[in-house]
């Protein structure tokens, strides 16, 4: 299941904004940013949910709350386009530190006019998402536009917008004009995707419009046929991460695919594949899996290490015991070794006075078809236990670890 982390980080002025990473269940294909609407919060609900869904298709996202709202610090009095921006870019600047940087910018609303603006400026990012936005900030004054006057003669005002009281001043109303948006969106340079519902009562459909007529291609429009501006259904909201998710991939570059690392023959290179137990494994020719049960907090992706213990035995079982059949040309049509692992009671321990009394056994099952004599079944069995894993296994062993700056 996906998991969820709420963190904090900085903005330019050294207050501490509110975040949740999203996080899937295996190494993320891509992590993204998304910015919610104006006055709202990174927890409502079209946030939330496109959020989870994402994480749920394999997208780690980070959703957080612009300066002054929900469990951001800062006074929103104080903040405006320009900060949202900065805000955006200290989110980036986050995930490219502690992760991997953002490919994928989601904005909502006025958060969606935002991300456009910031994505020249985040160089990873390589898709952008907007949600019932605005084609310019400006538009957002007309949600307060009977007090502009009173905002422009007293220096500020407390408005009501979506239930809520909020102090406006006048520079938030100087900034956002300082934002001709269409202006650059022909230089964007980005995969663009415009969502907008036909019908928005808060921010008209023509806004996508000049939006999407003002971009180049790459781009692409969803009408959100029935939806309203704040994807307040669930299906909506699904609708739209599932969307995202199925056109974002053929413009991020997949960074959970396993990229081949160097190794050489005779060598297994073992990385991290997530923060949990799920590794990446490599030989010089092959990249795998491995991983814990779910039981024991693992995501069971892969075979467990024990698990791998007995793939060695059973396959190098098989093999030699194939080799020696063919070449005495004997009619085996099938070799099948079935092998399991346990710790059992050391009944005769020569050291059990200063070591713990258990031993551990792997016990192999071998089953051959083929018209053989029992002399010839009797030769392979012995075959088995001449296998070279099998002699490595019952052999001394010595492991010999040194850190990788002392190589």
């Amino acid at each position: 299941m996906p998991s969820r982390q709420r963190i904090e980080f900085p903005n330019p002025q050294g207050e501490q904004l509110a975040a949740v990473l999203e996080l899937p269940d295996i190494k993320p294909k891509a992590y993204a940013l998304f910015a919610h609407c104006f006055t709202c919060g990174k927890d409502i609900a079209a946030a939330s949910r496109i959020s989870r869904t994402l994480a749920a298709s394999g997208f780690a996202v980070l959703r957080f709350d612009f300066t002054g709202l929900g469990g951001s610090e800062g006074d929103f009095g104080n903040s405006n386009f320009s900060s949202n921006i900065q805000d955006l870019l200290a989110a980036a600047d986050f995930l490219r530190r502690r992760h991997n940087a953002p490919q994928l910018l989601i904005g909502h609303s006025l958060g969606g006019t935002a991300v456009l603006a910031a994505a020249a400026q985040i160089e990873a990012s390589k898709a952008v998402v907007t949600i019932g936005a605005p084609a310019s900030p400006q538009h957002v004054v007309q949600q307060f536009s009977d007090q502009v006057a009173e905002i422009e003669s007293e220096g500020d005002a407390r408005v009501m917008l979506a239930g809520r009281e909020f102090r406006i001043s006048r520079q938030f109303l100087t900034d956002v004009q300082q934002h001709p948006l269409t202006e650059s969106l022909a230089e964007l340079k980005k995969s663009l995707l415009v969502f907008h519902a036909p019908f928005d009562d808060t921010v008209p459909i023509e806004q996508a419009t000049q939006i999407f007529a003002a971009a180049k291609h790459p781009k692409s429009f969803v009408s959100l046929h029935g939806a309203d501006h704040l994807l307040s259904s669930l299906q909506d909201a699904q609708y739209v991460a599932n969307t995202i998710a199925a056109w974002a991939e053929r413009y991020i570059e997949d960074e959970s695919a396993l990229e081949k690392v160097a190794v050489r023959g005779g060598e297994v290179f073992v990385g991290e594949g997530n923060l949990k137990f799920l590794r990446d494994v490599f030989s010089d020719d092959h990249a795998w899996l491995a991983d814990e049960p779910k039981r024991v907090g693992g995501d069971n992706l892969g075979p467990d290490p024990y698990e791998h213990l007995l793939a060695a035995l059973g396959t190098c079982t098989s093999m030699t015991m194939r080799m020696y059949a063919n070449r005495k040309q004997w009619p085996v049509e099938n070799i099948t070794v079935r092998l399991r692992h346990e710790r059992v009671h050391a009944e005769d321990c020569a050291d059990c006075e200063s070591k713990p009394a258990q031993v551990d056994v792997l016990h192999r099952e071998i089953k051959f078809e083929g018209a053989l004599d029992a002399d010839q079944r009797a030769r392979l069995m012995s075959i088995a236990d001449r296998c070279p894993v099998h002699r490595t296994l019952e052999g001394r062993i010595r492991i010999e670890t040194k850190g990788a700056d002392e190589l």
